[in-house]
């Protein structure tokens, strides 16, 4: 009985994001829609569609889940950044990269192509060329994933986002 205790209260552990303050490079997708890549992820044993979005690398204080990153050093290999949350408000945008204000929004999923991304604590590759003067970087994560709990976000579910409307698979998170 006790290792099973001990067992319930690790996964439950594990299920919510341990949260860490971070300082230096990393990518804000907040804004960002998402393309998805046809491929698949499994994120603590749950098969997700994978989606990529381009989103601008900025250097500061951000936050992370420790569950996904383990520290704040970037991902292994050359020219990578964690995806990470911020308070940032002003910061390149697509599609000209310009910085502009986020306008944040709400939005409710729907079923085929109206669902949203999870970019928050996941790999991305710093592109080469900067465009209108913003470093961008190539991110992976999954589509219609909670950032909260790991879940599947079904449709009919407000989801928090800054992309644009009409943004395909917009970065965000899902309210309670």
């Amino acid at each position: 009985m006790k290792y099973l205790i001990t067992l319930l209260f690790v996964s439950a552990a594990w299920a919510e994001p341990a949260l860490m303050m971070c300082h230096g490079k990393y990518a804000l997708c907040a804004a960002s829609p998402t393309t998805p890549t046809n491929k698949t992820m499994v994120i603590n044993g749950v098969t997700f569609q994978q989606g990529t979005s381009v989103c601008p690398v900025l250097t500061g204080a951000s936050v992370g889940d420790r569950n996904l990153i383990g520290s704040c050093k970037p991902p292994p290999g050359k020219n990578m950044v964690w995806s990470l949350f911020s308070t940032e408000m002003n910061y390149p945008q697509a599609p000209s990269w310009a910085v502009v204000k986020a306008q944040p929004r709400t939005f409710v999923t729907t079923a085929g192509d109206g669902g949203m991304a999870n970019q928050w604590s996941y790999p991305c590759t710093i592109r080469p060329k900067k465009v209108n003067g913003a470093t961008l970087a190539d991110c992976l994560g999954p589509l219609n994933e909670s950032p909260w709990n790991g879940a599947v976000v079904p449709a009919g579910a407000t989801v928090v986002t800054s992309a644009p409307v009409g943004s395909a698979y917009p970065v965000g998170g899902n309210l309670p």
